[in-house]
């Protein structure tokens, strides 16, 4: 096999990989889904070769699990799963407070402030499909904020990957109303700690949330959670 071959192989398989992972994302393949390979490539529009490498780079990325002569098992919403992906998020969002509160950009993060208010207002006024999906979009400017503040490349990559395992265990359930204010009050202790640069507190209070989410979800919180 030529390198330039080699080459064009690899560039379809990365490509083969997102057309998957936009399935997952826009929740067309959903959490605990077990889908065929065939299946897959039907949807993705990619050939066979593709797509097998583009699911084994999502079994790596902890998207889904291979099961020899059964198929492609999508990330389940098992407690195990939820806790371990808030978990690791809640680590790093926590350093991520503490990184900004210590120098914390405080023009772009008022503006984030705002908008965190402004859902909060609206939800009291009555809560609208578009409002959830605002409330979501915000939600998670919030968490990526508190991810680039790491300014580490490593650092970035197993965040992002994390992000997608959330976002295909959040399209396993539908959006509950009753979450909005308590989720947007618990970003809002997390910003005024950071602005008022309460490196603990803003520490805290990403602990906090992370209890919040659990809850949400039915799971037991670790005992850092409470602590």
């Amino acid at each position: 096999m030529s390198p330039r071959k080699n080459t064009g192989d690899l560039l379809l398989a990365d490509q083969a990989f997102l057309a998957f992972k936009q399935l997952l994302l826009r929740g067309d393949v959903r959490a605990g889904q077990m889908v065929s390979i065939a299946e897959l490539v039907e949807r993705s529009g990619y050939p066979l070769a593709p797509v097998r490498e583009a699911v084994k780079h999502a079994e790596s990325v902890g998207l889904v699990q291979i099961l020899p002569k059964r198929g492609v098992l999508v990330i389940e919403p098992t407690p195990d799963t939820i806790r371990a992906c808030f978990h690791l998020r809640c680590m790093m969002d926590q350093e991520g407070a503490r990184v900004l509160s210590a120098c914390p950009d405080k023009d772009a993060l008022q503006a984030l402030r705002e908008e965190h208010a402004v859902v909060r207002i609206r939800a009291e006024e009555g809560i609208t499909p578009q409002l959830q999906r605002q409330a979501m979009e915000v939600d998670w400017k919030l968490h990526l904020a508190l991810a680039d503040a790491l300014g580490n490349p490593l650092a970035a990559r197993v965040y992002a990957s994390n992000h997608d395992r959330i976002t295909v265990l959040q399209l396993s359930r539908r959006l509950l109303p009753e979450r909005i204010i308590p989720a947007m009050d618990e970003h809002l202790r997390i910003l005024d700690a950071v602005l008022q640069g309460r490196e603990e507190a803003a520490m805290q209070a990403v602990r906090l949330h992370l209890a919040g989410t659990l809850r949400w979800w039915g799971v037991d919180l670790p005992e850092f959670a409470v602590a």
